[in-house]
């Protein structure tokens, strides 16, 4: 076998180079996770408890084996993206969502102990659609967190 450089296989074959890949925008990684959940749209999967009342510290290190976020994490390409974990912090951070939009999405209360991956999809969904919030959400954001 001859070895070449990359610059000399470019000119007899197109190379691909694992590793290297664009960062995903904020829009793209929600709707990645969206398509991961529709992609078995009838599953259930576990919802966090009461993620509004726990203190900071404990609700950013709250998870589940079988969470949305659980499917978004076993996913390598979001992990390429840099998600290093299904807990609730690491998606408020990677998916830079609010405290709310991730309550929405995942919390006991809206859904009881398991969501439809096809209805979280359609809260991530959401998610994205409100990448420009209203004054109102704003000042909720601002005064609650």
């Amino acid at each position: 076998m001859k070895h070449q450089t990359l610059d000399q296989l470019k000119g007899h074959a197109e190379v691909l180079q694992d590793g290297v890949h664009r960062a995903m925008t904020r829009s793209e990684k929600l709707q990645r996770w969206a398509e991961l959940l529709e992609s078995v749209p009838g599953r259930r999967l576990s919802t966090l408890h009461e993620t509004e009342y726990q203190v900071p510290a404990r609700r950013m290190e709250m998870r589940s084996d079988n969470s949305p976020i659980s499917v978004a994490f076993k996913d390598p390409v979001l992990r390429q993206q840099g998600m290093t974990a299904d807990t609730y912090g690491e998606a408020k951070r990677f998916f830079e969502l609010s405290d709310w939009q991730l309550h929405d999405i995942i919390c006991y209360c809206h859904f009881g102990d398991s969501i439809s991956a096809e209805s979280a999809a359609r809260h991530v969904r959401a998610a994205v659609s409100s990448e420009h919030p209203g004054m109102l959400t704003r000042l909720r954001e601002a005064f609650i967190g």
